[in-house]
């Protein structure tokens, strides 16, 4: 990428992480854990003011049981992704500042998500319209933490969307991620019933002589959100939609 530096001024860089109480600490980044920077707060919050041209807000994640802040739409969508990715354990938004020499200056950063998965890996995410990408000047601003993390063992993501039938999916089935709005034996029951080859229409009818219809729908939601029964999600989804009891 042009106008990127090829190398940092030194080998590592530090992070600031604000703790619960509020007190801020700063390490070198090789010391670093993957607990301390999910627990800690965000860098920096946001402000709403009148005009603003992004949205910012906060998401509620069924994968930490709480609420996390987003900056845009897009930081949103990445974040609603990496809730519905069940190998994704802990999420955290600007989980640290990291700042560092590069090519004589002195720059600082702060990724928009930490992810953790159940296997202990951690993916470091920059949310990006890709419209941007392709300016000198975003690139490099990417570039340079981008090593930094790489070097740590850390993978790094700059995200720019998703397909748009496939994002949409995982919006409408977030409607159901909270626990306690289906009633645990209706949802088995529907599992039950996910056979091969059923769609979401033949499965609602199979269970309107046991429960309610208005209770199987978002039984059926639940459960594709939950990736207890699966579908395909690349295109959309209605009552023709095939679904099937995951392995």
């Amino acid at each position: 990428m042009t106008g990127v530096p090829s190398e940092l001024d030194n080998g590592t860089g530090m992070v600031s992480l604000r703790q619960l109480d509020g007190t801020a600490i700063e390490k070198p980044l090789k010391h670093l854990r993957p607990a301390q920077a999910a627990r800690a707060k965000p860098w920096r919050t946001f402000r709403n003011r009148h005009g603003q041209k992004h949205h910012s807000g906060y998401y509620w994640c069924a994968t930490t049981g709480g609420h996390i802040i987003y900056e845009s739409r897009l930081e949103l969508a990445r974040l609603m992704l990496a809730d519905f990715d069940p190998e994704v354990v802990e999420i955290a938004a600007q989980p640290f500042r990291i700042r560092a020499r590069v090519a004589g200056r002195d720059r600082r950063h702060v990724p928009d998500y930490l992810l953790v998965r159940a296997d202990r890996s951690v993916t470091v995410v920059n949310v990006k319209p890709a419209s941007q990408l392709a300016k000198p000047e975003i690139a490099e601003a990417l570039a340079w933490p981008a090593k930094l993390i790489e070097n740590h063992g850390w993978a790094h993501e700059i995200w720019s969307g998703e397909d748009p039938v496939y994002l949409a999916n995982v919006r409408f089935l977030a409607s159901q991620r909270r626990d306690g709005l289906v009633a645990d034996e209706v949802l088995e029951a529907a599992l039950a019933e996910a056979v091969r080859g059923v769609t979401i229409r033949e499965l609602t009818l199979r269970l309107q002589t046991s429960w309610a219809p208005a209770l199987l729908k978002p039984a059926v939601l639940k459960l594709l959100w939950q990736q207890r029964i699966t579908t395909d999600l690349r295109r959309h989804l209605d009552g023709d939609s095939m679904v099937e009891a995951c392995a």
